[in-house]
């Protein structure tokens, strides 16, 4: 159900039981870890985290490292240009 490098993919699994007494299966919440920063990169006009994600880790869909370490519930928020953006290590 998920990539093998998403952040979802460790979590633990819950069930939820409707009135009607059908389980739905989802996953549990997850909490944001503490990543140790990598360096700090100045946000500018043009940044995308995608892009961001492939500079420093070879894989644009490692986007979400970044906007964990920024406490972002929304990708744009890391993006204001002159905004410092964490950029994390990545925890194996």
């Amino acid at each position: 159900m998920f990539a093998s490098n998403s952040r979802y993919i460790n979590l633990a699994d819950g069930v939820y039981t409707d009135a009607a007494g059908r389980q739905i299966s989802y996953k549990l919440l997850r909490l944001t870890p503490g990543a140790p920063t990598l360096q700090v990169h100045s946000a500018v006009q043009q940044d995308r985290l995608d892009l961001l994600a492939f500079t420093y880790y070879r894989d644009p869909e490692q986007f979400w490292r970044i906007c964990d370490a920024n406490l972002a519930l929304r990708p744009d928020d890391v993006l204001e240009p002159g905004v410092e953006i964490q950029i994390p290590l990545v925890q194996r």
